[in-house]
């Protein structure tokens, strides 16, 4: 299995995580495990748990570009928080619901690129002022300019609020690429979370390099 390299600009506030899952046969066909779907629910027993104090924290992360993460652009794990607080996180395939209870419970944004639909070269920086891209079905488009984004060879394609439609996972997904958005005020955090996220992909029957 080939791994994935990723230059990253110099940032005074970004600790970043990152590997590569490669699943036996198409997302589709693996259905999320009972423990996995119960750990969507902010109630759940896991090993993490966000706070304020990491809240604000991952805003400034957010903020450092010039990006304001507040509204309909707040970091993704804040939007998890509130939806799983209403019941409305349901479960979409094994590679997602993986990345949610993670985020949701550390506190942490992640990014899910499929690989297949992703051309590398891969590159972290604040992406330029007027940069923005489709981030679902709808066609609806985020104005990203000035956050920090994940980059392929076609643009700008991940970040901490919303990732792009035309990278995100597909029945047909094999092989994933999960960035976690930590931050330096909590160094500690992007490595439990890392960690821990390693660990239930291993338990879903993903190979993790």
């Amino acid at each position: 299995m080939t791994g994935v390299a990723i230059a990253v600009d110099e940032h005074p506030l970004l600790d970043l995580g990152y590997f590569v899952t490669e699943y036996p046969r198409p997302i589709v066909e693996i259905a999320s495990p009972d423990w996995l779907t119960a750990l969507l629910h902010t109630d759940a027993e896991a090993p993490l748990a966000p706070d304020d104090e990491l809240r604000g924290a991952v805003r400034a992360l957010l903020r450092h570009g010039g990006f304001k993460p507040s509204g309909r652009s707040k970091p993704s794990c804040e939007y998890l928080v509130r939806a799983a607080g209403q019941g409305k996180l349901a479960s979409i395939n094994v590679a997602v619901d993986t990345c949610n209870a993670v985020s949701l419970h550390s506190g942490l944004p992640i990014s899910v690129v499929d690989l297949a639909r992703a051309s590398q070269p891969f590159r972290i920086a604040i992406a330029p002022e007027g940069t923005s891209y489709v981030f679902n079905a709808s066609g609806q488009e985020i104005d990203v300019g000035r956050l920090l984004c994940l980059f392929d060879n076609e643009g700008a394609c991940a970040n901490a609020v919303k990732d792009a439609q035309r990278t995100k996972t597909s029945d047909d997904t094999t092989r994933v690429l999960s960035v976690i958005w930590g931050t330096v005020a909590a160094h500690a955090r992007t490595a439990e979370t890392l960690a821990w996220y390693r660990e239930l992909v291993s338990r879903t029957g993903g190979r993790v390099t």
